[in-house]
């Protein structure tokens, strides 16, 4: 049986200094800890709007053996944030949570080896800097629906729903309150132009968000693009954002005094890696993680066969959550 040690935990980093230059007394990451007991150790980093909690769905299947830790990245709500950190930065870099994660891994858990990295979207940016940063503390990285680098197509996909809620009538730029009242009508519109891309055209054509249990495109659009929303704070999204749109593991990279390119980049990494795109992701187009897998000297490429799009590696669809498992179980069980 898969369980967890504890509920959610908090570490706190003193004096943490982000890459764009602010320095705060006090930051936390938030992270939970599963089958403690295990010897292998898997580390999760959470997604765009991914909570600890909709993160779990990686903690069992092919890692049912792992002890596994699943981290949320700063500016989910749950680790430091705009939301619960006075003077937050505007501006995140992967590499900030690299390096707390770091911090919590090594300081406070006392591991000075992670036998696997995986994560989903944004979670999978972080992990190619994880692999960048710290090549010989990760053994095997699984990298599902991402990208070593965030496509300009994808950019400018993002300027959609920001310009949305930025834009609306209740959003005060630089303020997540007016009148005490949080901005629902921007944030109903960041989500309902965000909500289309998630999946594919085919999705919506064989209406599987019936397979979601909604009656409609109307209850799902309700649901996804709007109420999923309403609990969020605005510059959490924002700053989230903004980090995925400046994604580029070059700059962890190049940190070490070189200037390289994106392939002579991945080139470098001996780190044992399975890159998962979906066949129809809307964000990191599969070709691109084609690419990439071409200059990786240790790369695996499994092409997710699904009409899910994006979602098709965050654990929504079944089908896909087992094709994921097998292909992950037999990738790890190479090691």
């Amino acid at each position: 049986m898969f369980s967890s040690n504890t509920d959610i935990q908090f570490y706190d980093l003193k004096n943490f200094t982000f890459t764009q230059g602010t320095t705060l007394p006090s930051v936390r990451l938030a992270y939970q800890i599963f089958n403690p007991k295990a010897a292998k150790t898997a580390l999760i980093p959470t997604c765009f709007r991914g909570r600890i909690s909709t993160t779990l769905n990686f903690c069992t299947g092919a890692l049912y053996d792992y002890k596994v830790i699943v981290v949320a990245l700063f500016g989910n709500g749950e680790s430091s944030s705009p939301s619960n950190t006075p003077n937050f930065p505007k501006r995140l870099d992967y590499r900030d949570c690299v390096r707390a994660q770091h911090a919590l891994v090594t300081m406070h858990l006392g591991l000075d080896h992670l036998d696997t990295v995986l994560g989903f979207s944004m979670g999978g940016q972080c992990a190619y800097h994880w692999i960048a940063m710290h090549p010989m503390m990760v053994g095997n990285a699984v990298i599902i629906c991402s990208s070593a680098r965030t496509s300009l197509h994808n950019i400018q996909f993002l300027e959609g729903p920001k310009a949305a809620l930025v834009n609306s009538a209740d959003y005060v730029d630089g303020s997540s309150r007016i009148q005490g009242q949080v901005p629902l009508r921007g944030l109903h519109a960041f989500g309902t132009a965000y909500s289309a891309w998630l999946t594919s055209a085919e999705w919506f054509e064989q209406e599987l968000f019936q397979a979601q249990g909604y009656a409609n495109r109307q209850a799902w659009a309700d649901d996804v693009g709007r109420k999923r929303y309403e609990d969020w704070h605005p510059e959490d999204l924002l700053v989230m954002l903004d980090m995925w749109q400046r994604g580029d593991v070059r700059v962890a990279v190049n940190l070490r005094g070189e200037n390289l390119s994106l392939e002579e980049a991945l080139a470098e990494f001996k780190t044992r890696i399975l890159l998962m795109p979906c066949l129809t992701d809307q964000y990191f187009k599969k070709e691109v993680s084609e690419r990439e897998a071409t200059h990786l000297p240790h790369g695996h490429l499994a092409v997710i066969p699904s009409v899910w799009g994006h979602l098709a590696g965050s654990g929504c669809n079944s089908e896909d959550n087992r094709w994921m498992e097998r292909r992950i179980a037999d990738f790890l069980q190479e090691t």
